[in-house]
């Protein structure tokens, strides 16, 4: 059994979540931005990240926070890797 990084509970029906889709995915990988959730908290609505923007986005700023300090990128940097810039959606 491994556990969900969101909800936090063991179970088996873990499953790898790309947290930068799409076009982002092997960059994803690249940079160690891929999570492991649980079914639930992966592809189920409403809370599951691909229904829900803001569970999401949480990932996405967490991912960005971390990428940004191992690369030693600053915010520009980021930009140009993953086209957007996650930690302003925080404050919205």
């Amino acid at each position: 059994m491994r556990r969900c990084f969101l909800c936090g509970r063991y179970c088996n029906d873990i499953e790898h979540h790309h947290v930068f889709p799409g076009p982002f995915r092997k960059k994803s990988e690249r940079y160690g931005a891929v999570v492991e959730l649980c079914h639930n908290c992966h592809n189920e609505p409403p809370n599951g990240v691909h229904h829900n923007r803001e569970n999401a986005n949480i990932l996405k700023a967490r991912a960005q926070r971390r990428i940004m300090l191992e690369q030693g990128w600053n915010t520009d940097d980021f930009i140009r890797e993953f086209g957007k810039n996650y930690l302003e959606e925080e404050d919205a």
